[in-house]
């Protein structure tokens, strides 16, 4: 879950390389490095911490030349360091490489390599790299990563250069995102379309298995097997200032607030002139969906809580059988998938390692995959029977918001698309659902415009040392999503509980003062809910109720409530959610923490 940068062109590769990897901190910003090509030498500077130590040093210390690779590190193997920043040399220092992923046969090959009087200096599984490449290196760069590649086993994308080959870099990808910009003042490698988006909008997005060869005057692409591929130039069109904060002080909170224009893009995009949805590329018929006998919905984190707030759309609306999973469990508990399988996987990169691994399993026994990623080009993307993207826009913190609000408004589209192609709702009933749909988005915007109960929470729980969420049915799946919202920017403990499991242990941890967060939207479960309120009161717990407006008891009870917007029980979680986002957002604010950058994590995991 590194973020790689490289260039090769007329340009000061340095200034392209560290303006690239500001858009890709987010990737990883325990280290960064990078290393440029001059006077047939290479000049490198990495630096432990934020990239901020090394774009100070290269001001202060330029480093010439037009062709380099940067890299911001998101540690695996070895410690942060100096030493274990990229990029990494062979020891004759003629040869330079950048790596995201993970080399699973690294120790073999290191062990091989110092039998041949290679001596290793740190403690990443990189390193191998950089002297494979040396070993096999007669003067054709490309053919020594040829045969570089052929020896590694793993997940990795890749960034070279050589001292002696000083107009060229070799680039990789198996497994782990990487995409080509190509413009007429040179070509550049990136591991995510915002890190090149000033300089060009013309992408190769670089399918599993392939290798790139780029000149300040072309670009040519080859498979693992040295074949010439054929690649379509797809045009970027987010704006650039879609990937900054926009006068926000923060990316989450410019997120947040985003929120209702990505749900309109989302919706309002795929309704066709008689008012129904549309989803050009998602091709399942009523004949497919009557073959189907079993859903999975599988992803990682926020997208599966995603996952099952869809679960229980898709079961409601078009009566099929769902099951949600974690995609690290899923690939490896072997479950029962055949050609009558349909497995939607949700991802806001695509590049999901987790994920993508079961994707491929899954098709491997038969399954029809329809994936819902944000990602246009993003490998789960193209490797699916059927996608439906989120159009959100790029989302650069690390505490996912409006990616997760629109996964919601896509389960709910594909969930009225199959229930009224398989015929299990009446018109009547699919319009009403549309139609509330069509609305969420204004409540939302009014959700934003009062802020101030969940600034408050924020500085009372602040110096807490944990904190429970409760709640019902679809508020049980919103607990989830809230309680790691505020575990990974605020590093409180927390957890969240079905409030009906209260009695069988978990009460056990309530105490004097212990902040509780009830979410208790669902109509028909909001009695139950109130007295899951009284248990926790009893102990001495301090609870802070979301509700829907005009509910009434739940003050009665609650030590403090915030209301949100009435609308069907069903789409509630895309409101109910919003609170706990700004609860989280406002506490880690309230500390003193990175909001964009909590530490030990990274936005895109591609790494297992």
């Amino acid at each position: 879950m590194c973020g790689i940068v490289g260039y090769v062109g007329s340009r000061q590769a340095q200034n392209v390389i560290i303006e690239g990897l500001e858009k890709l901190e987010y990737r990883g910003y325990d280290s960064s490095g990078i290393a440029v090509i001059h006077d047939r030498s290479i000049n490198t500077a990495k630096f432990k911490g934020r990239l901020s130590v090394l774009d100070n040093y290269t001001k202060e210390n330029p480093i010439t030349g037009n062709v380099g690779i940067g890299h911001t590190r998101w540690a695996t193997h070895g410690a942060p360091s100096d030493i274990n920043s990229h990029p990494h040399l062979n020891n004759k220092e003629t040869i330079a490489v950048v790596h995201n992923g993970i080399i699973e046969n690294y120790l073999t090959l290191k062990e091989e390599l110092q039998s041949k009087g290679y001596q290793f200096v740190s403690e990443t599984d990189t390193e191998v790299i950089a002297h494979l490449v040396d070993y096999y290196y007669e003067g054709d760069l490309l053919e020594a990563v040829f045969k570089t590649i052929k020896k590694l086993k793993g997940a990795y994308a890749l960034g070279v250069i050589a001292k002696d080959s000083p107009e060229e870099m070799i680039a990789v990808r198996k497994e782990s995102p990487l995409i080509v910009g190509l413009s007429e003042d040179g070509n550049y490698i990136a591991s995510d379309v915002p890190a090149i988006l000033n300089y060009t909008r013309d992408v190769y997005f670089l399918d599993n298995g392939e290798v790139v060869r780029l000149t300040p005057s072309g670009v040519e692409v080859f498979d693992f097997d040295s074949n010439p591929v054929d690649k379509e130039v797809h045009t970027v069109e987010w704006s650039v200032d879609a990937a900054t904060k926009g006068g926000y002080d923060h990316f989450m909170l410019k997120e947040v607030y985003e929120q209702p224009q990505a749900i309109r893009e989302t919706l309002t995009r795929r309704i066709d002139e008689d008012g129904y949805i549309k989803l050009d590329d998602i091709k399942l018929s009523a004949e497919d969906l009557n073959n189907i006998n079993k859903i999975y919905i599988v992803a990682c984190g926020t997208a599966y809580h995603a996952g099952k707030i869809g679960k229980l759309a898709i079961e409601k609306l078009a009566k099929i059988p769902v099951e949600t999973d974690i995609a690290s469990e899923f690939r490896y508990s072997d479950p029962f998938v055949d050609d009558r399988t349909l497995l939607i996987l949700v991802s806001q990169s695509g590049e999901t390692a987790d994920t993508l691994a079961a994707l491929r399993e899954a098709k491997r026994k038969g399954a029809r995959i329809l994936s819902i990623t944000n990602v246009v080009g993003s490998s789960i993307a193209r490797e699916s029977d059927d996608v439906f993207y989120t159009w959100a826009g790029p989302e650069v913190a690390v505490a996912s918001t409006k990616a997760y609000t629109t996964q919601l408004i896509a389960f709910y589209m594909v969930a009225l698309n199959m229930a009224i192609k398989k015929g299990t709702i009446t018109k009547e009933k699919y319009f009403e659902v549309l139609d509330e749909l069509k609305t969420l988005s204004g409540k939302v915007e009014s959700l934003l415009e009062d802020i101030e109960a969940e600034k408050s929470i924020a500085q009372r729980i602040k110096e807490k040392s944990s904190l429970f969420y409760l709640g019902r049915g679809a508020d049980y799946q919103t607990a989830l999503e809230g309680s790691l919202k505020l575990k990974e920017i605020s590093y409180i403990f927390t957890e969240a509980f079905a409030a009906g499991e209260l009695k069988h242990g978990t009460i056990a941890l309530i105490e004097e003062g212990t902040p509780v967060v009830a979410i208790a939207t669902q109509k028909d479960l909001v009695e139950k809910m109130i007295s899951n309120i009284k248990e926790v009161k009893a102990r001495g717990a301090y609870v802070y109720a979301i509700t829907t407006e005009g509910e009434t008891e739940i003050k009665k009870v609650a030590d403090e409530v915030i209301y949100v917007p009435e609308t069907l029980d069903l789409l509630k979680p895309v409101l109910s959610v919003i609170p706990t986002q700004l609860i989280a957002y406002y506490t880690s604010l309230a500390k003193g923490i990175d909001v964009d950058k909590p530490r030990n994590l990274a936005k895109s995991v591609t790494v297992e």
